[in-house]
């Protein structure tokens, strides 16, 4: 076995793009950015399209270069750059580029007239995440902006979307505002006479929770990974972890009542008792912020963290068990079986699940089960 790896479960995201794609009932884009939250970005990416995935999403321009470079020949869509990117291969690849302002646009402008072929532009509104998008103010010159490029030949605008602050509270009142902005965009658009395929507002928990914002499609991150984008509100679909994270148990040792463990000494044995060392740390994404608040299961039974999170290893009680070394770690993973979640350990963390995914990884490999063989394609 390996001293610690990442088991990832091609079989749970195909499930999970099923499962939404018929929930939806509109197009979906799997949201595969940031090396598929720590999930692998190539292997994902297949598994979502021979899912049934129209779209992929990604926020780079490197992100974009990775897939298409592994052949993969579907819609995809990027949306994060900076001024004075290079947006001549993108266009050349027929990749959908989103703008966030008239400057933007006019650095596309002129990479298409350098390459002679028209992009593709998606256009970011800001409804009140106040993050990447053209504010308010700006969306009357940014559309006609688009709008005047689109009749110079310089591009298609192909969709124009936005994206929620806060659909993980469906009573959140901003839901409702942001969904009433996106709309108010969407008619300015039309009276500038842009008419693209695609709108698009829903994130995973929106997708889950709000119908009346799927439009014509959804952006589904998370949730295509099997956690859960709104662990408080009851809603019933059925996601499936995709990402379980094991170990072998190193060592097995005693320890008398009094003895403290790890660095600074942060947890003492009350009565005598038996620890195990993990051989996974901080290098490997264990939160520091873990320390004696995580568990974890051995050989099939929840274990407490105990002491500090070193950058190679972590102990955890075993309460005077001797499981025998060699014996089975689950870090997280799918509920059952003893097994942590990735959301029990954000919460132990203060964090978040997404979060928990993304930062593992350091050292460990990863293994994948549920492969089909076969070239990356396009959308099936």
């Amino acid at each position: 076995m390996t001293r610690a790896e990442i088991v990832v479960d091609l079989d749970a995201v195909r499930h999970n793009v099923r499962t939404l794609r018929e929930l939806t009932g509109v197009a979906m884009i799997t949201v595969v950015k940031a090396d598929a939250y720590g999930h692998g970005m190539l292997p994902v990416a297949r598994a979502a399209r021979e899912a049934g995935s129209e779209w992929l999403a990604v926020a780079t321009l490197d992100e974009v270069r990775a897939l298409r470079a592994a052949g993969d020949t579907g819609p995809l869509l990027t949306w994060l750059t900076v001024p004075d990117e290079h947006y001549d291969d993108a266009i050349r690849a027929d990749v959908d580029l989103t703008a966030y302002s008239v400057a933007e646009l006019d650095e596309i402008a002129a990479a298409a007239t350098y390459v002679g072929a028209p992009a593709r532009v998606q256009l970011k509104v800001d409804t009140g995440l106040h993050r990447g998008g053209a504010s308010r103010p700006h969306w009357e010159p940014f559309l006609a902006r688009a709008r005047a490029g689109e009749e110079a030949g310089s591009w298609t605008v192909t969709g124009i979307w936005s994206h929620f602050a806060c659909a993980d509270e469906p009573d959140h009142p901003a839901n409702d505002a942001q969904q009433a902005a996106f709309d108010d965009a969407l008619a300015l658009a039309a009276s500038i006479g842009l008419e693209p395929e695609l709108r698009h507002l829903a994130n995973s928990a929106a997708a889950i929770l709000r119908p009346q914002a799927r439009y014509d499609a959804v952006r589904v991150g998370l949730a295509t990974y099997g956690l859960d984008p709104a662990p408080t509100v009851a809603h019933g679909t059925d996601l499936r972890p995709a990402m379980t994270v094991r170990a072998e148990l190193a060592l097995v040792k005693q320890l008398e009542a009094g003895d403290a463990v790890s660095y600074g000494h942060t947890w003492t044995a009350p009565e005598r008792t038996t620890v195990g060392l993990v051989p996974a740390g901080y290098a490997e994404g264990v939160p520091v912020a873990g320390s004696n608040r995580l568990e974890l299961a051995v050989d099939g039974k929840r274990r407490a963290v105990r002491g500090r999170v070193c950058m190679d290893q972590v102990l955890v009680d075993l309460g005077g068990d001797t499981p025998p070394e060699g014996s089975e770690v689950v870090l997280f993973g799918p509920p059952g079986d003893g097994r942590a979640t990735a959301q029990d350990w954000a919460e132990a963390c203060g964090t978040i699940n997404y979060e928990i995914v993304t930062r593992i990884g350091g050292r460990m490999p990863r293994r994948y089960v549920g492969e089909v063989v076969g070239q990356p394609g396009g959308a099936s």
